[in-house]
């Protein structure tokens, strides 16, 4: 983790909700999923900023629209003081050249028909500006040697590397057009345990020589706390306590994260009876029709009738965090 500077990415009330149809020839629509509800952030220059949550929360809705692949509902994100969502042209387009992401599956994002130098040269081929034409095979090459592949592999495909090394070459493709900011979404999630702490290692790494900031996505607690400066959880598209990695995880005040981290494994065994596991009752909401008042109260133990009335705010309550919650208490969960 780096010591963070100021804000380079400033996220205000951020909206994006989907529309459901109905009908075939006179579609009319019928609701909003509520996939991203109103979040706020900022990223600090050369900071990690953890988001994690359940599968659902909204997650990577929020990195697709801070890739403007979405329009947001409303809201803004200001990018080193500028509104992206408001950028056309050849702003819009250095802004892709300064936000870059990593995806998820190194299976699917990476064209199979394409060889490993013809991918992560691609970017090069929309912003010529950043390599000429007779530099990319060198660019290429030396990208991979930075991501600890073998240069001379430049001319093989994609189904010749292990998943570990493909998430390399997502990874090289990221940074082929020196970006500032990288959104990571669930980067190593599908990889073995012991690749994704090569993967996460190189992402530190990285982000030290190049002075990188991150957007890490993931829904294991446990991965993101290595890597993380500040931690935002969301729930149902909200985010519902956000501070920094200590704070988080060794005193959370939020139910909702209790529940995540009294969840996460415990590595040692002798430590394994030592905490009280928090079960969740109930499924998660339908973000179409979200629960008034506080969104976690259908399935919280401290739920009481002011938070089916009024909507807890994302403010300091206890301790240094931010919690929205009315009933914020901090609470030691792992040991």
């Amino acid at each position: 983790m780096s010591e963070a500077g100021e804000p380079i990415l400033e996220v205000v009330d951020l909206v994006k909700h989907f529309p459901v149809r109905v009908g075939v020839l006179f579609k009319h629509t019928v609701g909003q999923v509520r996939a991203v509800d109103g979040v706020s952030f900022d990223l600090r220059r050369g900071e990690t900023l953890g988001v994690v949550g359940e599968s659902g929360c909204g997650k990577s809705t929020l990195a697709q629209v801070l890739m403007r692949l979405e329009p947001p509902t409303s809201g803004t994100a200001k990018f080193q003081g500028r509104d992206i969502f408001r950028m056309r042209g050849s702003e819009l387009r250095k802004l892709r050249r300064s936000i870059q992401i990593v995806l998820q599956d190194p299976y699917t994002s990476l064209n199979p028909r394409m060889t490993v130098g013809d991918i992560i040269g691609e970017p090069f081929e929309i912003h010529p500006e950043v390599a000429p034409k007779g530099e990319r095979a060198t660019r290429v090459r030396e990208l991979l040697e930075v991501v600890g592949l073998n240069p001379e592999h430049i001319n093989r495909y994609p189904h010749q590397f292990s998943g570990g090394q493909r998430q390399r070459i997502g990874i090289a493709r990221a940074l082929a057009l020196k970006p500032e900011v990288i959104i990571c979404d669930e980067p190593v999630s599908a990889l073995d345990v012991s690749i994704q702490a090569q993967v996460m290692n190189l992402l530190g790494d990285l982000q030290n020589e190049f002075g990188l900031s991150y957007v890490f996505i993931a829904h294991d607690l446990s991965v993101v706390r290595h890597l993380s400066d500040r931690v935002a959880v969301m729930y149902l598209g909200k985010v519902v306590e956000i501070g920094t990695e200590e704070e988080i995880y060794t005193r959370p005040t939020h139910p909702y994260t209790q529940a995540l981290l009294s969840a996460v494994p415990v590595a040692d065994p002798t430590l394994r009876g030592q905490r009280q596991v928090i079960r969740l009752e109930g499924d998660v909401p339908s973000p179409v029709d979200p629960p008034s008042g506080c969104r976690f109260r259908t399935r919280c133990w401290k739920a009481q009738d002011i938070c089916a009335e009024e909507e807890p705010e994302l403010t300091v309550r206890t301790g240094g965090q931010l919690s929205a919650c009315h009933f914020a208490q901090e609470k030691s969960v792992v040991p």
